[in-house]
Protein backbone atom coordinates (compact mmCIF):
# COMPACT_ATOMS: atom_id res chain seq x y z
CA UNK A 1 0.00 0.00 0.00
CA UNK A 2 1.38 3.45 -0.59
CA UNK A 3 0.53 6.32 1.14
CA UNK A 4 1.05 10.09 0.38
CA UNK A 5 0.06 13.17 2.10
CA UNK A 6 0.35 17.18 1.63
CA UNK A 7 4.09 17.38 2.60
CA UNK A 8 5.89 19.80 5.03
CA UNK A 9 9.69 21.02 4.58
CA UNK A 10 11.04 19.64 7.90
CA UNK A 11 13.48 22.45 10.39
CA UNK A 12 16.11 20.85 7.97
CA UNK A 13 14.69 20.99 4.57
CA UNK A 14 13.70 17.51 4.06
CA UNK A 15 10.46 16.58 3.36
CA UNK A 16 8.16 15.02 5.87
CA UNK A 17 5.12 12.71 5.47
CA UNK A 18 1.72 12.06 6.69
CA UNK A 19 -0.14 9.06 6.02
CA UNK A 20 -3.65 10.82 4.44
CA UNK A 21 -3.03 10.14 0.75
CA UNK A 22 -3.84 5.90 0.51
CA UNK A 23 -4.44 3.70 -2.42
CA UNK A 24 -2.64 0.32 -4.07
CA UNK A 25 -5.39 0.65 -7.25
CA UNK A 26 -3.01 0.65 -10.39
CA UNK A 27 -5.24 3.85 -10.98
CA UNK A 28 -4.09 5.27 -7.74
CA UNK A 29 -0.72 4.27 -8.40
CA UNK A 30 -0.28 5.62 -11.98
CA UNK A 31 -1.53 9.37 -10.75
CA UNK A 32 0.73 9.03 -7.95
CA UNK A 33 3.86 8.35 -10.78
CA UNK A 34 2.31 11.85 -12.26
CA UNK A 35 2.08 13.58 -9.35
CA UNK A 36 5.62 12.81 -8.58
CA UNK A 37 7.16 13.91 -12.14
CA UNK A 38 4.88 16.95 -11.96
CA UNK A 39 6.59 18.17 -8.59
CA UNK A 40 9.66 18.27 -9.89
CA UNK A 41 9.45 21.20 -12.06
CA UNK A 42 7.46 24.83 -11.53
CA UNK A 43 5.05 24.38 -14.54
CA UNK A 44 1.21 25.44 -14.23
CA UNK A 45 -0.70 22.07 -13.22
CA UNK A 46 -4.61 21.68 -14.47
CA UNK A 47 -6.20 18.81 -11.69
CA UNK A 48 -9.44 17.63 -12.45
CA UNK A 49 -11.71 15.13 -10.62
CA UNK A 50 -15.01 14.62 -8.97
CA UNK A 51 -15.91 16.46 -6.00
CA UNK A 52 -14.60 14.60 -3.07
CA UNK A 53 -11.58 12.60 -4.72
CA UNK A 54 -8.24 14.59 -3.08
CA UNK A 55 -7.80 17.89 -5.71
CA UNK A 56 -6.39 19.82 -2.88
CA UNK A 57 -4.57 16.64 -1.68
CA UNK A 58 -3.01 16.69 -4.39
CA UNK A 59 -1.95 20.40 -4.61
CA UNK A 60 -0.14 20.51 -1.64
CA UNK A 61 1.70 17.31 -2.41
CA UNK A 62 2.78 18.83 -5.64
CA UNK A 63 3.82 22.44 -3.94
CA UNK A 64 5.24 20.52 -0.98
CA UNK A 65 7.48 17.68 -3.41
CA UNK A 66 8.43 20.26 -5.22
CA UNK A 67 11.38 23.10 -5.68
CA UNK A 68 9.21 25.61 -4.59
CA UNK A 69 8.68 24.33 -1.16
CA UNK A 70 10.53 26.39 0.50
CA UNK A 71 7.96 29.10 -0.09
CA UNK A 72 4.14 29.34 0.90
CA UNK A 73 0.67 27.63 -0.43
CA UNK A 74 -1.74 30.03 -1.27
CA UNK A 75 -5.23 28.47 -1.73
CA UNK A 76 -8.19 30.13 -3.07
CA UNK A 77 -11.54 29.20 -3.62
CA UNK A 78 -12.78 30.69 -6.73
CA UNK A 79 -16.50 29.46 -6.24
CA UNK A 80 -16.42 31.54 -3.00
CA UNK A 81 -15.69 35.00 -3.43
CA UNK A 82 -17.92 37.44 -5.44
CA UNK A 83 -17.39 38.54 -8.80
CA UNK A 84 -16.75 42.14 -7.75
CA UNK A 85 -13.78 40.57 -5.74
CA UNK A 86 -12.00 38.44 -7.25
CA UNK A 87 -9.85 40.46 -8.95
CA UNK A 88 -9.06 42.51 -5.69
CA UNK A 89 -8.19 38.95 -4.13
CA UNK A 90 -6.12 37.84 -6.58
CA UNK A 91 -4.21 41.19 -7.09
CA UNK A 92 -4.66 43.72 -4.39
CA UNK A 93 -5.67 47.00 -4.16
CA UNK A 94 -5.56 50.79 -4.00
CA UNK A 95 -7.03 52.70 -1.33
CA UNK A 96 -10.15 53.96 -2.98
CA UNK A 97 -10.29 51.43 -5.91
CA UNK A 98 -13.69 50.58 -5.16
CA UNK A 99 -16.43 51.36 -2.16
CA UNK A 100 -15.33 50.11 1.08
CA UNK A 101 -11.77 50.27 -0.17
CA UNK A 102 -10.45 52.13 2.65
CA UNK A 103 -6.80 51.13 2.42
CA UNK A 104 -4.42 49.30 0.79
CA UNK A 105 -4.02 45.60 0.13
CA UNK A 106 -1.61 43.17 -1.47
CA UNK A 107 -3.33 40.34 -2.89
CA UNK A 108 -3.10 36.51 -2.96
CA UNK A 109 -0.58 36.43 -5.76
CA UNK A 110 1.79 38.42 -3.76
CA UNK A 111 1.21 36.36 -0.77
CA UNK A 112 2.28 33.56 -2.66
CA UNK A 113 5.40 34.90 -4.12
CA UNK A 114 8.08 31.99 -4.34
CA UNK A 115 5.37 29.97 -3.64
CA UNK A 116 2.34 28.25 -4.76
CA UNK A 117 -0.86 29.92 -5.90
CA UNK A 118 -4.03 27.27 -5.22
CA UNK A 119 -6.64 28.32 -7.38
CA UNK A 120 -9.67 25.93 -6.60
CA UNK A 121 -12.98 25.62 -8.51
CA UNK A 122 -11.32 27.57 -11.28
CA UNK A 123 -14.17 27.08 -13.87
CA UNK A 124 -16.38 29.40 -11.62
CA UNK A 125 -14.17 32.38 -12.10
CA UNK A 126 -15.99 35.03 -14.56
CA UNK A 127 -14.85 36.61 -17.47
CA UNK A 128 -12.80 39.63 -16.28
CA UNK A 129 -11.32 37.62 -13.97
CA UNK A 130 -9.95 35.39 -16.31
CA UNK A 131 -8.99 37.72 -18.81
CA UNK A 132 -7.00 39.10 -16.16
CA UNK A 133 -5.41 35.95 -14.70
CA UNK A 134 -4.33 34.90 -18.42
CA UNK A 135 -2.54 38.19 -18.51
CA UNK A 136 -0.76 37.59 -14.64
CA UNK A 137 0.17 33.75 -16.61
CA UNK A 138 1.79 35.29 -19.61
CA UNK A 139 4.94 36.89 -18.10
CA UNK A 140 3.85 37.09 -14.20
CA UNK A 141 3.12 40.30 -13.76
CA UNK A 142 0.21 42.30 -12.82
CA UNK A 143 -1.70 45.90 -11.63
CA UNK A 144 -3.16 46.19 -8.52
CA UNK A 145 -6.51 47.25 -8.86
CA UNK A 146 -6.76 51.24 -8.87
CA UNK A 147 -3.09 51.16 -9.53
CA UNK A 148 -1.07 52.19 -12.28
CA UNK A 149 2.09 50.35 -11.01
CA UNK A 150 3.05 47.23 -12.69
CA UNK A 151 4.19 44.63 -10.19
CA UNK A 152 5.36 41.06 -10.66
CA UNK A 153 5.38 37.78 -8.88
CA UNK A 154 6.73 34.14 -9.17
CA UNK A 155 4.40 31.39 -8.25
CA UNK A 156 3.45 28.56 -9.59
CA UNK A 157 -0.06 28.31 -10.57
CA UNK A 158 -2.32 25.30 -9.68
CA UNK A 159 -5.38 24.70 -10.78
CA UNK A 160 -8.65 22.37 -9.90
CA UNK A 161 -11.82 21.59 -11.48
CA UNK A 162 -14.92 19.77 -10.75
CA UNK A 163 -15.63 19.73 -14.36
CA UNK A 164 -13.50 19.15 -17.54
CA UNK A 165 -12.82 22.46 -18.72
CA UNK A 166 -12.10 21.14 -22.21
CA UNK A 167 -15.64 20.70 -21.76
CA UNK A 168 -16.63 24.01 -20.44
CA UNK A 169 -14.77 26.10 -23.04
CA UNK A 170 -16.39 24.63 -25.59
CA UNK A 171 -19.38 25.67 -24.42
CA UNK A 172 -18.06 29.13 -24.34
CA UNK A 173 -18.20 28.90 -20.57
CA UNK A 174 -14.23 29.04 -19.80
CA UNK A 175 -11.32 30.69 -22.16
CA UNK A 176 -9.98 28.37 -24.59
CA UNK A 177 -6.59 30.42 -23.89
CA UNK A 178 -6.42 30.36 -20.31
CA UNK A 179 -7.34 26.76 -20.47
CA UNK A 180 -3.91 25.96 -22.68
CA UNK A 181 -2.12 28.48 -20.32
CA UNK A 182 -3.06 26.55 -17.30
CA UNK A 183 -2.79 22.91 -18.25
CA UNK A 184 0.73 22.75 -19.37
CA UNK A 185 0.37 19.80 -16.86
CA UNK A 186 -2.62 18.02 -15.99
CA UNK A 187 -3.51 15.57 -13.48
CA UNK A 188 -6.50 13.55 -13.60
CA UNK A 189 -7.55 12.61 -10.21
CA UNK A 190 -9.26 9.33 -10.12
CA UNK A 191 -13.08 8.52 -8.68
CA UNK A 192 -12.92 6.37 -5.70
CA UNK A 193 -15.18 3.96 -7.41
CA UNK A 194 -12.16 3.34 -10.57
CA UNK A 195 -9.57 2.60 -7.34
CA UNK A 196 -10.37 -0.94 -6.77
CA UNK A 197 -9.89 -2.03 -3.51
CA UNK A 198 -8.69 0.99 -2.52
CA UNK A 199 -12.23 1.99 -0.49
CA UNK A 200 -11.53 -0.70 2.20
CA UNK A 201 -7.60 0.37 2.66
CA UNK A 202 -9.32 3.92 2.93
CA UNK A 203 -11.81 2.71 5.76
CA UNK A 204 -9.73 0.91 7.96
CA UNK A 205 -7.16 4.45 7.77
CA UNK A 206 -10.48 6.26 8.66
CA UNK A 207 -11.41 4.09 11.32
CA UNK A 208 -8.19 4.12 13.40
CA UNK A 209 -7.94 8.12 12.90
CA UNK A 210 -11.29 8.69 14.05
CA UNK A 211 -11.85 6.47 16.63
CA UNK A 212 -8.41 7.85 18.45
CA UNK A 213 -9.91 11.50 17.95
CA UNK A 214 -13.08 10.82 19.35
CA UNK A 215 -12.20 8.41 22.16
CA UNK A 216 -14.04 5.64 20.90
CA UNK A 217 -12.80 2.00 20.41
CA UNK A 218 -11.77 0.70 16.84
CA UNK A 219 -14.56 -0.90 15.07
CA UNK A 220 -13.63 -4.03 13.05
CA UNK A 221 -14.64 -4.24 9.43
CA UNK A 222 -16.30 -7.55 8.21
CA UNK A 223 -16.77 -9.61 5.00
CA UNK A 224 -19.78 -8.36 4.40
CA UNK A 225 -19.12 -4.56 5.01
CA UNK A 226 -15.91 -5.28 2.95
CA UNK A 227 -18.01 -6.11 0.05
CA UNK A 228 -19.65 -3.27 0.30
CA UNK A 229 -17.10 -0.93 0.31
CA UNK A 230 -15.89 -2.69 -2.89
CA UNK A 231 -19.38 -2.82 -4.58
CA UNK A 232 -21.05 0.98 -3.63
CA UNK A 233 -20.57 3.84 -6.52
CA UNK A 234 -19.03 6.47 -3.89
CA UNK A 235 -20.57 9.23 -5.66
CA UNK A 236 -18.55 11.71 -3.01
CA UNK A 237 -15.31 9.85 -3.31
CA UNK A 238 -13.13 9.61 -0.49
CA UNK A 239 -15.24 12.39 1.41
CA UNK A 240 -18.32 10.62 1.60
CA UNK A 241 -16.59 7.29 2.43
CA UNK A 242 -14.50 9.61 5.20
CA UNK A 243 -18.06 11.03 6.69
CA UNK A 244 -19.47 7.30 6.51
CA UNK A 245 -16.72 6.03 8.85
CA UNK A 246 -17.74 9.23 11.30
CA UNK A 247 -21.21 9.08 10.81
CA UNK A 248 -21.03 5.27 12.25
CA UNK A 249 -18.25 5.55 15.00
CA UNK A 250 -20.76 8.28 16.68
CA UNK A 251 -24.26 7.13 15.79
CA UNK A 252 -24.26 3.39 15.50
CA UNK A 253 -25.09 1.34 18.39
CA UNK A 254 -23.09 -1.34 16.77
CA UNK A 255 -20.11 -2.23 14.89
CA UNK A 256 -19.52 0.65 12.03
CA UNK A 257 -18.91 -2.78 9.93
CA UNK A 258 -22.58 -3.79 9.92
CA UNK A 259 -25.17 -3.79 7.40
CA UNK A 260 -23.96 -0.74 5.97
CA UNK A 261 -26.54 1.63 3.98
CA UNK A 262 -26.52 4.52 2.23
CA UNK A 263 -26.62 7.90 3.97
CA UNK A 264 -29.92 8.59 2.69
CA UNK A 265 -31.31 5.07 3.60
CA UNK A 266 -30.23 5.88 6.88
CA UNK A 267 -32.26 8.82 7.83
CA UNK A 268 -36.10 7.42 8.68
CA UNK A 269 -39.07 8.86 6.67
CA UNK A 270 -40.75 8.88 10.13
CA UNK A 271 -37.78 11.72 11.03
CA UNK A 272 -39.94 15.02 9.89
CA UNK A 273 -37.03 17.20 9.30
CA UNK A 274 -34.90 14.64 7.53
CA UNK A 275 -38.07 13.73 5.49
CA UNK A 276 -38.51 17.60 4.85
CA UNK A 277 -34.91 18.24 3.89
CA UNK A 278 -34.87 14.81 1.19
CA UNK A 279 -37.76 15.95 -0.27
CA UNK A 280 -36.68 19.86 -0.29
CA UNK A 281 -33.48 18.40 -2.09
CA UNK A 282 -35.17 16.36 -5.05
CA UNK A 283 -37.60 19.35 -5.65
CA UNK A 284 -34.71 21.72 -6.02
CA UNK A 285 -32.92 19.05 -8.18
CA UNK A 286 -35.59 18.58 -10.43
CA UNK A 287 -37.09 22.44 -10.51
CA UNK A 288 -33.22 23.13 -11.59
CA UNK A 289 -32.73 20.48 -14.02
CA UNK A 290 -36.10 21.77 -15.30
CA UNK A 291 -35.11 25.25 -15.86
CA UNK A 292 -32.16 24.27 -17.43
CA UNK A 293 -33.68 22.38 -20.17
CA UNK A 294 -36.20 25.09 -20.68
CA UNK A 295 -32.88 27.34 -21.25
CA UNK A 296 -31.82 24.47 -23.61
CA UNK A 297 -28.49 24.15 -21.85
CA UNK A 298 -28.24 27.84 -21.61
CA UNK A 299 -27.06 28.51 -17.40
CA UNK A 300 -26.85 32.44 -17.49
CA UNK A 301 -30.49 32.41 -19.22
CA UNK A 302 -31.47 29.68 -17.03
CA UNK A 303 -30.82 31.91 -13.95
CA UNK A 304 -32.57 34.56 -15.28
CA UNK A 305 -35.78 32.44 -15.69
CA UNK A 306 -35.07 31.47 -11.94
CA UNK A 307 -34.24 34.71 -10.95
CA UNK A 308 -31.09 33.86 -9.46
CA UNK A 309 -27.74 35.09 -9.74
CA UNK A 310 -25.76 33.05 -12.54
CA UNK A 311 -22.93 32.02 -9.94
CA UNK A 312 -25.73 30.78 -7.54
CA UNK A 313 -27.36 28.94 -9.86
CA UNK A 314 -24.28 27.30 -11.03
CA UNK A 315 -23.49 26.45 -7.48
CA UNK A 316 -26.61 24.69 -7.73
CA UNK A 317 -26.16 22.32 -10.68
CA UNK A 318 -22.87 21.27 -9.12
CA UNK A 319 -24.32 20.51 -5.85
CA UNK A 320 -26.82 18.25 -7.79
CA UNK A 321 -24.07 16.81 -10.30
CA UNK A 322 -26.35 18.31 -12.93
CA UNK A 323 -24.36 18.69 -16.18
CA UNK A 324 -24.97 22.03 -17.90
CA UNK A 325 -24.68 20.50 -21.17
CA UNK A 326 -27.48 17.88 -20.44
CA UNK A 327 -30.25 20.95 -21.23
CA UNK A 328 -29.12 21.87 -24.79
CA UNK A 329 -29.80 18.54 -26.52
Amino acid sequence: MTQLSPLEPGDDGAVALRAEFIGASPAFLAMLDQLHRMAASAAPVLIEGETGCGKELAARALHYHGVRRAGPFVPVNCGALPDHLLEAELFGHERGAFTDAKTARRGLVAEAHGGTLFLDEVDALPGRAQVALLRFLQDQRYRPLGSSRELSSQVRVIAAANQKLQTLAQAGGFRIDLLYRLEILHLCMPPLRERAGDARLLAKHFLALYATRYHVPPQPLDDTTLRWLDDHAWPGNVRELENWVQRRLLMGDAPAADAPRLPDEAASPANFRCAKAEAMRRFECDYVAQVLKQAEGNVTRAAQLAGKERRAFGKLLKKHGIDRLAGAA
